[in-house]
């Protein structure tokens, strides 16, 4: 069944790398549904989040935006800092304007404590999730748009898959615009004993072998929203594009693992240098699946740059949804790339992200054609450390966040106050680094003294990008 316009599903997991697919490599875990929609879809080889870290990342996807423009700069929705500026506008607005039925199912994590800034005002018709970063897969608070139910005992990820399949049930005579942000496989680290078992049978330790787990079981519910397209006589006429809003967390804390197991993470990353949080590849350089049978070639591979903030135009391209007015796009239109027509060369892209402040010394690149400048995080800047604090002052705001967080960890809905964001200064920054992705897609050899010109010219660029989005972030009225 064909309908003059086609259905959208974009899935997104949370914290899955490059190398948690079986079909890219990774001999240890099962992902035959991904697998297969990597077969009849094509697969962006080279494609990239906007952002090392969930909030920022997720923005860009939904506006088409860099994050620092909307005003979501990192992923502290207790001081607001995950927030998408109210002046913006999401994919759903423009699919919603476009006669779509639009749904949100999963992590929201661009706005909480606000209803302003929730998905019900944000484009989304249904919401049926979590406003915030994370949540137990048990012990869960539900939203469904102005209500909360609480967990029924069943595996979150088993549930975000009945809603959005209900949802596809229900809309199968209607255009709908399907976001499905499943929070698998963010910490905490769960499932069922039996679902684990075979992974720790192969010698993985605990943390790596429930996280295949959970990446297992969410494979299982993307198979039965594939499924559900598929008796509805729906799937020549839905585009479903699957990704994850950054790479890999390679955490293994010893309070996290039992006696005696190795502290090392053997969690494959295709060889990608660096994790989530981190702006090397293993960071930001995510898969993206997109299907559209009969209309987007299956079972090819792309080797053009993609970015989150080409979705927005591409999938509204396809659908043949105009655009409402509102802010300019950072994106391309890909559907050219999709459709075998011309397609213009890929523009620079750039990337930015340190907790609280952004500031270009640190974690930070850009990336043009296959060269790669990297301004390497300071350290101490992923998390808070003493010695950055220069003063009285920045010691006395960094204590007021670290134990907001505590706070807000021991109980989410306690804290719902915006502090005031410490700014604090940063110094010593790293030389930068440049690599040849062709030749180094690890990032092994930094090639800065071959190519003085080059560096300068590449740095030149990521601070004026900087400057730029800085300065619209910082035009915001946040009320």
């Amino acid at each position: 069944m064909r309908f003059n316009r086609p259905n959208v599903i974009l899935i997104v997991a949370d914290d899955m790398g490059y190398g948690d697919f079986a079909c890219f490599g990774n001999r240890a875990i099962s992902t035959p549904h991904l697998d297969r929609l990597a077969s009849e879809g094509t697969c962006f080889r080279q494609h990239y989040s906007a952002s090392p870290i969930c909030a920022p990342a997720r923005a860009a996807l939904l506006t088409g935006r860099y994050p620092h423009r909307t005003g979501a700069i990192t992923q502290h929705e207790i001081h607001g800092l995950d927030r998408i500026a109210l002046r913006e506008l999401t994919i759903a607005d423009a699919f919603r304007s476009g006669g779509y039925a639009t749904s949100l199912v999963g992590k929201w994590h661009n706005g909480t404590f606000d209803r302003r800034f929730e998905p019900n005002a944000r484009g989304f018709d249904e919401f049926v999730g979590f406003c915030g970063g994370w949540t137990d897969y048990y012990g869960y608070h539900l939203r469904r748009n102005d209500a909360s139910s609480p967990s029924d005992g069943r595996y979150l990820t088993d549930v975000l898959t009945d809603e959005a399949v209900g949802f596809i049930q229900r809309n199968k005579k209607n255009p709908f615009f399907l976001y499905v942000p499943y929070n698998a496989p963010h910490s905490p680290f769960q499932g069922r004993a039996e679902w684990i078992a075979p992974y720790r049978d192969s010698g993985l330790n605990r943390i790596v072998a429930t996280t295949y787990a959970m990446i297992e079981r969410m494979d299982a519910g993307i198979g039965r929203i594939l499924g559900t397209l598929d008796r509805a006589g729906l799937a020549e006429n839905t585009i479903v594009g699957f990704t994850s809003d950054n790479g890999p967390a390679f955490f293994n804390p010893p309070y996290m693992l039992e006696e005696g197991e190795p502290t090392f993470n053997e969690r494959y990353n295709a060889g990608l240098r660096g994790s989530k949080g981190w702006i090397y590849e293993g960071g930001i350089r995510v898969p993206m699946v997109l299907r559209w049978p009969g209309s987007v070639a299956g079972g090819r591979l792309v080797d053009d740059l993609a970015h989150f903030t080409d979705w927005m135009p591409t999938l509204l391209s396809l659908a043949g949804v105009s655009k409402p007015a509102g802010p300019s796009l950072d994106g391309q239109d890909l559907s050219p790339l999709l459709t075998h027509g011309p397609f213009q060369v890929e523009p620079r892209r750039f990337w930015q992200w340190n907790f609280y402040w952004p500031d270009i010394g640190t974690n930070a690149a850009v990336r043009d054609g296959n060269w790669k400048l990297v301004r390497p995080m300071i350290r101490g800047t992923r998390f808070f450390r003493d010695e950055l604090c220069v003063s009285d002052e920045d010691r006395e705001r960094t204590a007021a966040f670290i134990e907001a967080d505590m706070k807000h960890k021991e109980n989410p809905a306690a804290v719902t106050a915006v502090l005031p964001v410490p700014r604090l200064k940063l110094q010593n920054p790293e030389p930068p680094e440049l690599y040849n992705l062709d030749d180094d897609p690890g990032e092994q050899r930094n090639l800065t003294d071959e190519n003085p010109g080059r560096v300068r010219r590449m740095l030149a660029e990521l601070e004026e990008w900087f400057a730029r989005v800085e300065a619209e972030r910082h035009s915001i009225a946040w009320d």
